[in-house]
């Protein structure tokens, strides 16, 4: 039976509503339809622009109405990192019994110990998920059904939304007639679709590059293990390139995204375009880098630095991959940042023949839990199925 659902995604620069069904599984799902309009975005928790936001909701949502031919009455929302903390516990129990195996009684009786050790938070949870179960001092594992032994541990995330933007976004989606009907992780959903499985083993790092800041987000197993939101991104840089170099804003960003680093650039590449007087104008490479590359550099100061002091230690394996249209778009970028983050960087691999640019990773993220929790709540299998039961997502 086809379900059809709406996501909602709130970027720093853009609002994103994206309608699909989800008839079969969800990486096999149909986009129906599209809408994506330009806003102010948030800085430091707070809306930039609020009086005109409930305008920009509208719009994005009427856009994908028009091109899904279905009227939405009910979305389910991501929540945005820069609204977000993230938690991490280790639980432990002891098995049961005269042959002591891990049973689904025991799972839940260790997430009811780390619930207990959590405690009261401030906010509201909205993904729960374990980084690594072990079985005594076993190796790590996502699947500890039925494993033998004296004793299970786990490593549990929460990652906690804000409450005035979960209030917020709920009353400005009433004025316009639409039901929230959930909340989740927008970094959650974006990590799991985009990281493999193999990557988040071993410890992965997920860095969205934004237009007002920068994600960094350490994956582990199921879970977020580490989170924190950089005050800087793509659009500082095309700032940057506007006053240094005397031009519009919109001129900045075109110079920006065309911009090549590394072994890819052409050092006698020229970029023309409007000044403030609406003159063409000319700049050479080397004009352009001296404005932009000090901000980039600084950029990928600050993503080595919090990675570091992250207090995660990662494996010499662990790979940073990179999306958002901050930098991710620039070619030659991923070679320059893993030399600036002395590791490995990758592009988020390509999931979808729609919408596959690093510009759309993050609503497509959420449209993938919303779609696998959705077929969850219906059909809840294995363990993975009863944690969404345990967790609500």
């Amino acid at each position: 039976m086809k379900n059809t659902l709406t996501a909602v995604d709130f970027g720093t620069s853009k609002i994103s509503v994206l309608v699909a069904d989800s008839g079969n599984r969800q990486r096999n799902c149909d986009i129906l339809g599209a809408g994506y309009v330009e806003y102010a975005g948030y800085t430091d928790g707070q809306w930039n622009d609020p009086d005109n936001l409930i305008g920009r909701m509208s719009e994005a949502v009427h856009k994908a109405e028009e091109q899904s031919g279905i009227r939405i009455r009910e979305v389910s929302v991501g929540v945005p990192g820069e609204f977000c903390r993230v938690y991490t516990v280790e639980a432990r129990v002891d098995l049961q019994g005269t042959d002591p195996h891990v049973t689904q009684n025991d799972v839940r009786e260790l997430f009811n110990e780390a619930n207990r050790q959590l405690g009261a938070v401030q906010g509201e949870i909205i993904h729960r998920g374990p980084a690594w179960f072990k079985v005594d001092e076993g190796k790590k594992t996502l699947e500890p059904m039925g494993v033998r032994g004296n004793s299970l541990r786990a490593k549990v995330s929460y990652v906690v939304a804000d409450e005035f933007f979960l209030n917020d976004v709920s009353e400005r989606f009433r004025a316009i007639n639409v039901q929230v009907a959930s909340f989740f992780s927008t970094s959650v959903g974006q990590s799991m679709m985009y990281v493999p499985i193999e990557e988040r083993v071993n410890t992965a790092v997920a860095v969205d590059i934004g237009y007002l800041n920068t994600e960094v987000m350490v994956i582990e197993g199921d879970a977020i293990i580490y989170q924190q939101v950089l005050p800087v991104g793509g659009g500082y840089i095309s700032a940057d390139l506007a006053y240094g170099l005397k031009i519009p804003l919109e001129s900045a960003e075109t110079i920006k995204r065309s911009y090549t680093f590394g072994t890819y650039a052409d050092e006698e590449e020229t970029y023309d375009v409007p000044d403030r007087d609406n003159v063409t104008r000319t700049f050479t490479r080397e004009e352009v880098a001296e404005v932009l590359e000090p901000r980039v550099e600084e950029i990928c100061e600050k993503i080595h630095d919090t990675i570091k002091g992250s207090g995660v230690r990662l494996s010499n394996q662990s790979v940073v991959f990179i999306t958002g249209g901050g930098l991710a778009l620039n070619r030659g970028a991923r070679e320059m940042m893993s030399k600036k983050l002395d590791r490995t960087v990758r592009d988020f691999p390509r999931k979808t023949n729609k919408l596959s640019s690093p510009l759309y990773t993050s609503v497509l993220g959420l449209m993938d839990t919303v779609l696998e929790n959705s077929e969850m709540t219906n059909q809840p299998r294995g363990l993975r199925g009863m944690l969404r039961n345990l967790f609500g997502g």
